[in-house]
């Protein structure tokens, strides 16, 4: 598969770009971004970028695509707002996600803007291990029910919580990541060094959050989520909205308490964040 990113700039694009929503997040039409706010955003600052897979006869068809926009910090200085990123379910898991995301670091970066931020499900192993893992961003704020009840496939059904994550691009910590060459600790390493799981889940399937949890302290720590949120929800929605809430009081704690989200890792069919005390991107 030949894929290219480029940003998007016909008519026909943007119309494409309507139609990847509604394939990647099963969007009700009034959700759907019009193409009309995705044309004014583009010439105004911000970004739309499609990945076009090559096909024969020099034709291409869009599986991907990235939307955000300028926007400004809480103390006012200026940052990109990744708003939406997806690709269609068929060319999901091909690193599609992922070169996107480095497209828009480059062309941001060429604006002279050094932070990128955008939220997700703090619950979705597969899009933290993209963003914290591969991408190196981190986060420190957690958002409740941010969006109020939402009505795509995805997210009904339980309070639209998310991570609102910080993507310092120009930093040395993401070009460590970015570089493939940085040494990314094992979950089983962390354990072995005494860094403690506070809320180690109970066996499954489903997997279910423990009645109690370990207190937010020390220099590392690690919380532990469902590897398949999706699967959680679809088994037992009363237990997905229990996974939410203990998390939710975990991460808020800890945040308040001065501990960054750095990592999500994935072991042996186990997904846990990885927070650390008084995290700073310079000085990683």
């Amino acid at each position: 598969m030949e894929v290219q990113i480029r940003p998007v700039h016909t008519q026909k694009e943007y119309r494409a770009v309507e139609q990847l929503q509604r394939e990647a997040w099963g969007l009700a039409e009034v959700e759907v971004v019009p193409h009309h706010l995705l044309v004014t955003a583009q010439k105004n600052g911000g970004l739309v970028l499609g990945a076009f897979e090559l096909l024969p006869q020099g034709k291409e068809q869009m599986v991907g695509f990235v939307f955000g926009f300028v926007g400004l910090t809480a103390k006012g200085e200026v940052k990109h707002c990744s708003h939406m990123a997806g690709v269609t379910p068929a060319y999901q898991g091909q690193n599609v996600g992922y070169r996107l995301k480095l497209a828009q670091r480059e062309r941001v970066l060429a604006q002279g803007i050094d932070l990128v931020t955008w939220t997700f499900d703090p619950l979705e192993s597969r899009n933290g291990r993209l963003n914290f893992h591969k991408l190196g961003a981190v986060c420190r704020t957690y958002l409740r029910d941010l969006y109020g009840a939402m009505r795509d496939g995805l997210n009904a059904g339980l309070p639209s919580d998310r991570f609102q994550v910080d993507w310092h691009i120009g930093s040395a910590h993401v070009a460590r990541r970015l570089s493939g060459k940085w040494a990314a600790p094992s979950l089983t390493a962390l354990l072995e060094t005494g860094v403690p799981i506070l809320n180690r889940a109970l066996p499954g399937p489903p997997p279910h959050p423990p009645q109690t949890t370990l207190p937010v302290a020390g220099e590392r720590l690690l919380v532990q989520i469902p590897a398949d949120f999706q699967a959680v929800k679809a088994a037992d929605m009363d237990l997905a909205r229990a996974w939410r809430e203990q998390t939710r009081i975990l991460f808020e704690t800890a945040f308040a308490r001065g501990y960054t989200v750095t990592d999500l890792l994935f072991e042996a069919g186990q997904s846990a964040y990885l927070l650390e005390k008084g995290w700073s991107a310079d000085e990683d």
